[in-house]
């Protein structure tokens, strides 16, 4: 089991930057897969990024080439940089942690992307 807490959105302009953060309550040393997704109003939630515990990434077409998940598991954190943002990109991110195959999820933290 493990609580996460989402943190970092705000509003941003297009073409501009944010990270995202994922606080875990414990050690995510052992939690295999750790990733982030987002939902928009109306929409489903949608996968962007995961990432291994070797690190090995993953990345939705949407988002490859502009956000990067990374790890830290001396600090129990999960980022998701994210440049090069866009209006689509609108929604509240979710970090997600799969265990045994059972779902965590964080908070969100919403991001607005808008002149």
């Amino acid at each position: 089991q493990v609580q996460l807490v989402d943190s970092g959105g705000g509003l941003v302009q297009p073409g501009g930057s944010l990270r995202l953060s994922c606080a875990a309550s414990r050690s995510i040393f052992s939690i295999y897969v750790m990733a982030w997704y987002r939902q928009a109003p109306g929409k489903q939630r949608e996968f962007l990024a995961s990432i291994t515990t070797s690190s090995s990434t993953n990345y939705a077409d949407s988002v490859k080439g502009r956000f990067t998940i990374s790890r830290d598991n001396a600090g129990n954190t999960v980022y998701l940089q994210m440049n090069s943002l866009r209006p689509e990109d609108t929604a509240v991110y979710y970090c997600n942690a799969n265990i045994f195959d059972i779902n965590y999820w964080g908070q969100g933290t919403q991001v607005t992307v808008s002149s």
